[in-house]
This record gives C-alpha cells, sequence and structure tokens, in this order.
C-alpha cells in the first residue's frame, strides 16, 4: 500500500495501462517532458520515450483530431486539454465526431479514446479557468463521463476508461491534485458507472462529486455531533449513471441532498432529483435539497470564490435547516 498524491495517481493511472498495452499513447499540451502543467504525467516521458509520450502544439483542435483519428485506426490514445474550460475551443469535435461515430458506423468504428483535464475551481484561476463542466458533457449521449475524488479511484478508474471502447471525458479535480490517499500496490480496474457509499447513514442522503466529497463528509461529521446521521455518496460517474445506488440509500433515509460544484440551472443533481421524483417519490419524506455554486461566472477573489462553490459550513447548515425545518 503506497500513499499517493492525487496528481502522483494519474501518473501511476496511465502508466499502469501504457505498460499492458503498447497502443495506449499520451498525447497534450506539455506533457512530456514538462511532465504537465499540473506535474500529472511526471516521468512518463522518461519511461516510455517520445514516440508514445508526445507534446503537441496549443491547439485543442489539433490534441482531439490527433487523438480521434489514432483512436479510430487501431490506437487508444489519452489526450490531455490542460483546463476542462479549453473543450469550449474544441466542443465539435467531442460533440459531433467522437460521441457519434461508433453510432453512424453501425459500430464498424469505435473510438477507444480518453480525454483527461483539470477541472473546477477553488484555486483563484478566475472564470476562464475554474469552471466545472461534466454537466456540458453529461447532455451529450455516446460520451462517458468520469470524475473521481481519491487516488485510489483515479488509478481504478482510468484503467477502466482506457479499455472502454467508447469515449470517456476523465475530469481531475484541480483543487484535488495535492490530496492524498492510500492507493494499493499493484495493477487496479475499477468499473465505469459505479458510485460508492462513503459514510454510512440514516437520517439523509448526501451525494457529491469530486471536491464536494469530501467536504460532504466533513460536513456529514460535523452533522452527526448534532444529532443528524448523513449518508454520503460518491457519484465517481455520471455516464453511466448509478442512480440505483442513490434510490437504495434514499429508500432508507427519506431524505435526499446533492452537493455540485456545476452552476445550479442543468447541474448533474437536477437529473437526480428528476430521477427520484420518478422512481423514489414515496420514499421522499421531505423535499430534494441542491446545493450548487449560483448560475453566475466564477471570481477570481479568494473570498468571492469561497462564497461561491459550496463550503463545509455551508453543506452543513442548508442540510440541518432542511432536516429540522
Amino acid at each position: 500500500m503506497a500513499i499517493l498524491t492525487y496528481r502522483e495517481a494519474v501518473a501511476r493511472g496511465i502508466a499502469q495501462e501504457m505498460e499492458r498495452d503498447e497502443s495506449v499513447v499520451l498525447i497534450g499540451e506539455d506533457v512530456a517532458g514538462a511532465g504537465g502543467v499540473f506535474k500529472t504525467t511526471t516521468g512518463l516521458l522518461e519511461r516510455f520515450g517520445p514516440e508514445r509520450v508526445i507534446d503537441t502544439p496549443i491547439s485543442e483542435q489539433a490534441i482531439l483530431g490527433a487523438a480521434m483519428g489514432a483512436a479510430m485506426t487501431g490506437m487508444r490514445p489519452i489526450a490531455e486539454i490542460m483546463f476542462s474550460d479549453f473543450f469550449a475551443v474544441c466542443w465539435d469535435l467531442v460533440v459531433n465526431e467522437m460521441a457519434k461515430t461508433r453510432y453512424m458506423t453501425n459500430g464498424q468504428v469505435t473510438i477507444p479514446l480518453v480525454v483527461k483535464s483539470g477541472n473546477g475551481g477553488s484555486l483563484r484561476f478566475g472564470a476562464q479557468h475554474s469552471q466545472s463542466i461534466e454537466n456540458w458533457a453529461m447532455a451529450v449521449p455516446g460520451i462517458k463521463v468520469v470524475a473521481p475524488s481519491t487516488p485510489e479511484d483515479v488509478v481504478g478508474l482510468m484503467a477502466a476508461a482506457v479499455r472502454s471502447d467508447d469515449p470517456v471525458l476523465f475530469f481531475e479535480h484541480k483543487g484535488l491534485y495535492s490530496s492524498k490517499g492510500e492507493v494499493p500496490d499493484g495493477p487496479i480496474l475499477d468499473e465505469l458507472g459505479t458510485a460508492k457509499v462513503r459514510r454510512s447513514g440514516k437520517d439523509a442522503t448526501v451525494v457529491a462529486l469530486g471536491l464536494m466529497v469530501s467536504r460532504a463528509l466533513a460536513a456529514a461529521e460535523q452533522l452527526a455531533e448534532r444529532g443528524i446521521d448523513c449518508e454520503v455518496i460518491d457519484m465517481r460517474s455520471l455516464v453511466p449513471l448509478d442512480a440505483a445506488t442513490v434510490l437504495e440509500s434514499l429508500g432508507r433515509t427519506g431524505r435526499l441532498f446533492t452537493v455540485e460544484e456545476n452552476p445550479r440551472m442543468l447541474g448533474w443533481g437536477a437529473e437526480l432529483v428528476a430521477i427520484a421524483g420518478d422512481d423514489g417519490f414515496w420514499d421522499l419524506d421531505g423535499p430534494v435539497v441542491r446545493i450548487t455554486t449560483p448560475h453566475i461566472p466564477l471570481a477570481s477573489a479568494d473570498s468571492l470564490e469561497d462564497l461561491m462553490i459550496p463550503s463545509v459550513d455551508r453543506i452543513r447548515d442548508e442540510i440541518e435547516q432542511a432536516m429540522k425545518g
């Protein structure tokens, strides 16, 4: 068992798959010589060489165009888009090409491609470098969407993503890169579309993703001292979406809260609320509560960004108010 940072786990997950399968290659801006702007690919160039770890020009369209072509012709590329905000520059390739090619060729052409990216706020990078865009991706049929919250999950879910025959957007939360966790020795393979219960509880179900998982867990510990026992679920994957784990928990607790870094409108939590209304309505003992970022661009000033993104205190207070209201 090793203690790894989240960023070290990214490199380990990629290395595991590159070691296992020679068709896995890594391309992106500064992923080779510099080891990635967030140091998530450090050591890979030295280990696998310049034919498999490739620096590209500053062109998101070129990166994804090359990666898609490689995927269509037998490779399993991992492409990096440095900040997830920059998907806006190459979104046509994602939405109209990667997501639809397997369907439009009746399965004759698969796109085994992973696009990894730094996602989310909390590092004071401002409105154009701090967005949580998993809700953009979730809305597009044909794309799988992954957002791990722990180093162990980074390794296992990266392996599952690389082995998928469909395109996977792999969102690494920038605010978690320095966090640490235990990672088992040896190869790790997880399963896409499976949520994890991080904390058991009987009074309320709290569902979170990415950076919000640790904050929801901290809030749950404080709420336990106030007599409210929360179950915390880490979604980990939005497509496929493990609604069954959430509904099973709701059936026991009767209350549902989502903690989302996305802007409030059309966030992933809204989809869970709709599912709960359809399939878990008679289990609900009160209204579903969504704890979200407001529908405005993120500020770069620390005090304003902290006010916008759900904090431990805000999560705790909103759950307590709803449970005792």
